[in-house]
């Protein structure tokens, strides 16, 4: 076994669609590349953090909306909750900085309580935080929404199509890269903080002369009594406040090194600005007597409207606000794909998640968050006030699953400081399981249940795609295939056109001798009419054996069946198949070969082979016509693991006596590499192994340079042998990459390529 010399690191060449992604998400990052874009603390601030800091813009708001309930004398409670929710974001923050420095490679919530108090805890945190990171979203492109209506009132009938748009803004920004959309956000964020500080500083210069008052077209009157069920469902509702604080820990690997104190600083100073700032903006409300909430302006904005009278900053206000209300979901933009990556690798969530995009990013899991949110605004009509109802119960699920977690490790590993460690934990664990149930009971009724019903199924989802990945791992790695275990290969050279494809094809199938030959025709024209044309292609080759009916697939299945054969032999359908341009919508069309091609995957113990030809000015492309044997054939074996549908595939490759027999693996990862090469020896499979690297995790460039390389020498042919299993049910294609229908499209219409499916049933 060998490495491949790895593919040039440079970006391939694009065409027709690859020239407009190239345009909306720039140029493919090499993933050598990637520790360059790992982020310096000034920008990690505001990818990471967006989400707590905009969350000042509405706690109070949120809070106080509960207590006008009572009227305006319950407002005298606003400081008291305000400072009681800031002691718990306190403590919440300093328990995450012990997270991040315990575990350096990210994975917040989820790593902690399913290393620590199990796999149902564990993808409990995972639920719950997953469906906050939608929730963030939602709830803060509609709060960005609001602050632009609050400024132009006539757009408030056109939210839902505004947060849309914002939305897929968002998503775009972040497919351009982590980097990219660090220094988009990062004017924002910080304007929206210096911004609120000087709003802040200037109503408190104000206040000390007498503090204005604001605008109020009617007194407040109490429609509920004060309880205190009603003080809990307004410190509930601010406790909005606490969003998105987990962000850093299950983002710790996107910083730069040393990783685990630059997270852990990036933590305070995002604690120390969004207390001091929700603080400030709870006592202006006060001190000003801001009502709950005032036509459709926000809370925030009338302070502004009060402190500045009106003027030029009111409107600086409301655009940084706007901005950074919309540009929060950027927080759950960076960690939804992070953590659904994390899952995909343990298995729990497809494994298409793991992919990363021509950016470096987790390109699935943005996408598939976009959609949600979008579900999501467009079901509750981007209406902050229902939406905020189901927000904030998935947050301190994961809160408390989290610092539950640490204190069990703290007592379980007893490291230097594990007293000190599991007090801090063990109070935010506290601290955060009393604000779960305060949180659950007080919004249960306005939407919360929706959240709390949801985890279940979204931990059975998580349970159900890992049973299935380790029924397919326990089924591929049983070790029931070995390396050489292989009997004779009984070839059916399948016709429905006796032409130049099928020339190519018999002429292929005399370079390895098989043990038998059968030549069936199963096209439209009459049998004297094939056996004639296939005498004069083929005048010392075998008899046609002309099949007849109504069905020509099930002919084809029926003749393949009577053959006899061993438990380890083979029998391989070739399929030549005339292409007129190379178009997968005219090969589609094609009905009797793409239908017999499905058909024969699901036969046990046959291989598929293709033999495809374009007609280029009606002659076929890079061949004579004439059922001539190839000079030379190179047998290409593409791997994804050292598994027994590899090993079998091999096997088959083998059967082909090709000149050169070598399998390949792309590997789109550099420490794919290692894994690969180990196994690979494990299974004492002895052909030539070698690792080619994808840099830009595109398979498509360096299969098709692979196979190029081969192609390019005079009269050689490549055979390109895929293995393929099969899965049972539909909904299990999904969970997989599907590496072996890339390569045979990629493929389809390259010239002198002859592409083979090994397939390997899991039931």
């Amino acid at each position: 076994m060998r490495t491949a010399p790895p593919t040039l690191d440079r970006e391939p060449r694009v065409q027709g669609r690859g020239v407009l992604k190239r345009v909306l998400l720039g140029r493919a990052i090499s993933t050598a590349k990637h520790e360059h874009h790992l982020l310096p603390k000034i920008l990690a601030l505001p990818v990471f953090s967006s989400d707590p800091l905009s969350s000042v813009a509405y706690a109070t708001e949120e809070m106080m909306a509960v207590l006008a309930l009572a009227g305006a004398g319950a407002f005298a409670l606003m400081m008291p909750l305000a400072g009681l929710i800031a002691v718990v974001l306190a403590i919440v923050i300093t328990s995450y900085r012990q997270t991040v420095r315990a575990y350096p490679r990210g994975g917040g919530s989820y790593i902690v309580a399913r290393e620590n108090l199990g796999t149902i805890p564990g993808l409990t945190a995972a639920a719950a935080i997953l469906q906050d990171y939608v929730l963030t979203v939602a709830v803060s492109v509609t709060a960005g929404t609001v602050a632009i209506v609050s400024a132009f009132p006539g757009l408030a009938e056109e939210r839902v199509p505004i947060a849309v748009g914002l939305i897929a803004f968002i998503a775009l920004a972040n497919l351009r890269g982590v980097r990219e959309a660090g220094t988009l956000f990062a004017i924002p964020t910080y304007g929206f903080v210096i911004t609120v500080f000087i709003t802040l500083g200037v109503g408190l210069v104000r206040c000390v002369s007498g503090c204005p008052t604001a605008a109020v077209e009617a007194p407040l009157r109490a429609t509920e009594a004060l309880s205190l069920f009603l003080v809990l469902k307004a410190f509930a509702s601010g406790s909005t406040a606490l969003t998105g604080v987990e962000a850093i820990a299950d983002g710790v690997q996107a910083f730069r090194r040393p990783q685990s104190k630059n997270a852990a600083t990036t933590l305070a100073v995002m604690g120390a600005m969004s207390i001091s700032m929700f603080l400030g903006i709870t006592f202006l409300a006060r001190a000003l007597h801001v009502p709950a909430g005032h036509g459709e302006r926000s809370v925030l904005a009338q302070i502004g409207d009060t402190v500045f009278s009106g003027g030029a900053m009111f409107f600086v206000l409301q655009v940084f606000t706007a901005l950074i209300l919309i540009l929060a979901a950027n927080t759950a933009y960076q960690d939804f794909p992070r953590l659904s990556s994390i899952l995909a690798r343990d298995g729990f969530v497809p494994r298409q998640f793991q992919n990363r995009g021509d950016r470096l990013v987790f390109s699935n899991g943005i996408i598939v968050l976009s959609a949600f949110a979008i579900l999501l605004v467009w079901v509750f009509d981007a209406d902050l006030t229902r939406l905020i109802q189901l927000y904030v119960v998935g947050v301190f699920t994961a809160f408390t699953l989290s610092q539950t977690g640490m204190v069990r490790r703290w007592m379980t590993m007893r490291e230097m400081g594990w007293r000190r460690g599991a007090i801090i934990n063990g109070i935010g664990a506290t601290a955060t399981a009393i604000v779960l149930v305060i949180v659950a009971v007080t919004k249960f009724a306005g939407g919360a249940w929706i959240v709390i019903s949801a985890m279940p199924v979204i931990v059975t989802f998580f349970l159900l795609v890992h049973r299935h990945y380790e029924s397919v791992r326990r089924v591929l790695e049983r070790g029931a295939v070995r390396y050489g275990q292989a009997g004779t290969n009984h070839v059916v050279l399948v016709l429905t056109e006796v032409d130049a494809a099928a020339a190519e094809a018999f002429g292929y199938v005399r370079s390895f001798r098989p043990a038998s030959l059968d030549v069936v025709y199963v096209g439209s024209a009459g049998s004297a009419d094939a056996e004639r044309a296939w005498h004069l292609l083929a005048p010392n080759g075998p008899a046609l054996d002309v099949l007849d009916g109504a069905d020509p697939v099930g002919a084809v299945v029926d003749f393949l069946r009577r053959i006899p054969r061993g438990a380890d032999d083979f029998i391989t359908a070739v399929i030549p198949e005339m292409f007129r341009k190379p178009s997968l919508l005219h090969a589609v069309w094609k009905p009797v070969t793409f239908r017999l091609k499905l058909r024969l995957l699901r036969e046990h113990g046959v291989v598929v082979t293709d033999v495809p030809l374009v007609s280029g000015g009606g002659r076929p492309d890079g061949v004579d016509g004439r059922p001539l044997i190839p000079e030379r054939v190179v047998a290409l074996v593409f791997v994804a693991a050292p598994h027994d549908a590899t090993v079998r595939a091999v096997n088959y490759a083998r059967t082909l006596d090709a000149e050169e027999t070598r399998a390949v693996f792309l590997a789109t990862e550099p420490e794919d590499a290692l894994g690969i090469l180990e196994g690979w020896a494990a299974r004492g499979i002895g052909v030539q192994l070698d690792v080619v690297e994808a840099p830009f995790r595109d398979l498509g460039p360096p299969l098709l340079e692979e196979v190029r390389r081969v192609t390019a020498e005079p009269g050689t042919v490549a055979a390109v042998v895929v293995p393929e299993f099969l899965v049972t049910r539909w909904w299990h294609r999904i969970l997989h990459n599907n590496r072996a229908l890339f390569i045979k499209r990629a493929l389809l219409f390259e010239p002198r390529v002859i592409l083979s499916s090994v397939p390997f049933p899991l039931d």
